[in-house]
C-alpha cells in the first residue's frame, strides 16, 4: 500500500513539474489578464503597505496556504495558528510541522508549529523567521554592507471548548500572544561609511495578540457523519501598539466553510483591515475564497483566490498522508510570481503525533451504548441500565446514554403507575 502511494505521489508531481515549462512559455498572458482582471475589481489602495512586520501577513504554508489563506473556519490542522487562534481545542490529533515557503527572489520563510489537547483545553507554539540578503554598493561596485534583514515571530496559543456536547460541538474561544521583532543591518551614509547601529534604529520588537472564535454545526447535511458539516468563526489578529510610529497589520476576519458531500469542502473569509492608529489609513476589504477535496484517503487536492487590491493571488496545492507523516506542497500566483517552475513554493510536513487516546474512548463509550441497545431489545432492563451508567462514567457529555436511562425510569414511573391503579380497580 506504501508503495502505491509513493507511485501516485511521484505521478501527480512528474505530471505538476513537467508542464510547468509550458505554462511558464504560454501561460504569461493569461497570468497578465487573470491579475489584471482580479485586481480591476477594487481600485489601486492608497492605505496599502502602511502597516509594520509583513511576515504576519505572509503565511508559512500548509492546507491554509493552498486555500488561499481561507481557512479560519476550517483549522482543521496546525496551519490554524495563523490563521484562527481557536482552532487548537478542536484539533483531532497532536501534530508537530515544519514549514518552508519560498516567497519572492532571495526572501525565504522558515517555520515550525507544535498543536496538543487534552479534552476541551488545546494548546500550542510556534515560530516563524523572514529572511533576505542584505547588500548594499557603492559606485564602484564594491561591497560596503552586507548581512541579512530579518523578521521573526514567536507564537504561544491556549483554547477551550465550552458548552461541547454529543450533539453540539461546542463554541471554542482561543488567544495568541505573539512577539515579533525586526532586524536591520548598518547601511552607509552618502560617503560609504557605514553609520554605526544605524541599523539598531529601524530594528523593533512587539509583543500582539490574536483573539478567535469557532464553532461547528450541520446546515443542509446530506450524508451520514458524526461530525458536523459547517463551521463558522471570528477573529480578530495583530492586536497590538504601533511600532516606530507604524500600525500592526490587525484584522477582523468573517469565515464561514461548508461539506455539502463528504470529501468536499468550501471556504470563504472576509477581512477587515483596521488601522489602530488612524482609521481613516485603513486598507480596503477583502476576501478569500478556498476549496479542498479528499481524493483518497491520502491524497487531497486544493485551490483558492484571495481578491484584494493590487495583492490578489490564486494558489493550488496537494497534501500526501502517509501514515503518521504528511507533505503538503502549495503554488502561489501573485503579482509578485512569474509562472515559471519552483517559484513561489511553499512546502510543510506534517507529523501525526497521536489522539491521546481520545480515539480508543469514543468507540468504546459507542460499544458499550449499543451493548445497552441490544440487552434492552432483550428486556434485559437491569443490564441495559448498567452499560448506559458505565458509559456516562467514561463520558458524562454522552447524552443519548443520559436520555436512555431517563426513558428507563419514564418507563418504570409509568409500570408502577398502571400497577397503582389495578390495585384501586380490586
Amino acid at each position: 500500500m506504501i508503495k502505491f502511494k509513493v507511485t501516485v505521489v511521484f505521478a501527480v508531481l512528474q505530471l505538476v513539474f513537467s508542464h510547468l515549462p509550458v505554462w511558464a512559455t504560454d501561460g504569461q498572458d493569461f497570468y497578465g489578464n487573470v491579475t489584471d482582471y482580479l485586481n480591476g475589481i477594487y481600485e489601486i489602495d492608497d492605505n496599502a503597505g502602511l502597516t509594520a512586520f509583513p511576515v504576519l501577513n505572509i503565511p508559512m504554508g500548509g492546507h491554509s496556504e493552498g486555500m488561499a489563506g481561507a481557512f479560519s473556519s476550517v483549522s482543521d490542522d496546525v496551519s490554524f495558528l495563523e490563521f484562527n487562534p481557536a482552532g487548537s481545542s478542536m484539533l483531532e490529533k497532536s501534530e508537530l510541522a515544519f514549514f518552508h515557503n519560498n516567497w519572492i527572489a532571495d526572501v525565504k520563510i522558515e517555520g515550525i508549529a507544535y498543536a496538543s489537547r487534552v479534552k476541551n483545553f488545546g494548546f500550542a507554539a510556534g515560530a516563524k523567521w523572514l529572511y533576505t540578503p542584505f547588500t548594499e554598493y557603492n559606485f564602484y561596485g564594491e561591497r560596503v554592507s552586507n548581512g541579512y534583514y530579518s523578521e521573526g515571530v514567536a507564537v504561544l496559543n491556549a483554547s477551550y471548548n465550552f458548552f461541547s456536547s454529543y450533539y453540539f460541538s461546542g463554541l471554542s474561544l482561543g488567544v495568541n500572544i505573539k512577539g515579533a521583532f525586526r532586524s536591520m543591518p548598518d547601511y552607509t551614509d552618502d560617503n560609504d561609511n557605514i553609520i554605526k547601529d544605524s541599523g539598531l534604529s529601524q530594528s523593533a520588537a512587539m509583543v500582539m495578540a490574536d483573539v478567535g472564535l469557532l464553532t461547528r454545526i450541520n446546515i443542509f447535511k446530506g450524508y451520514a457523519s458524526r461530525d458536523k458539516n459547517a463551521s463558522i468563526a471570528v477573529v480578530i489578529r495583530n492586536l497590538g501598539p504601533p511600532a516606530l510610529d507604524e500600525p500592526l497589520p490587525t484584522i477582523y476576519n468573517i469565515a464561514f466553510s461548508y461539506k455539502p458531500i463528504r470529501p468536499l469542502t468550501f471556504a470563504f473569509d472576509f477581512l477587515l483591515p483596521f488601522n489602530l492608529t488612524d482609521v481613516s489609513l485603513s486598507e480596503s476589504p477583502y476576501g478569500a475564497l478556498g476549496v479542498s477535496v479528499n481524493v483518497t484517503n491520502f491524497l487531497s487536492m486544493r485551490a483558492g483566490v484571495m481578491v484584494k487590491s493590487g495583492s490578489s493571488r490564486i494558489t493550488v496545492g496537494s497534501a500526501i498522508n502517509m501514515n503518521k507523516i504528511s507533505f503538503d506542497i502549495n503554488y502561489t500566483l501573485d503579482l509578485l510570481t512569474q509562472l515559471q517552475p519552483l517559484n513561489r513554493i511553499s512546502l510543510a510536513v506534517r507529523f501525526d503525533l497521536g489522539d491521546g487516546g481520545r480515539k480508543l474512548l469514543s468507540d468504546k463509550v459507542d460499544e458499550l451504548y449499543l451493548l445497552g441497545l441490544d440487552a434492552y431489545s432483550q428486556g434485559k432492563l437491569d443490564d441495559a441500565k448498567l452499560c448506559w451508567e458505565e458509559v456516562l462514567k467514561l463520558n458524562p457529555k454522552y447524552e443519548p446514554a443520559q436520555e436512555s436511562l431517563d426513558m428507563l425510569v419514564t418507563r418504570e414511573n409509568l409500570k408502577q403507575k398502571i400497577e397503582d391503579l389495578y390495585k384501586l380497580e380490586f
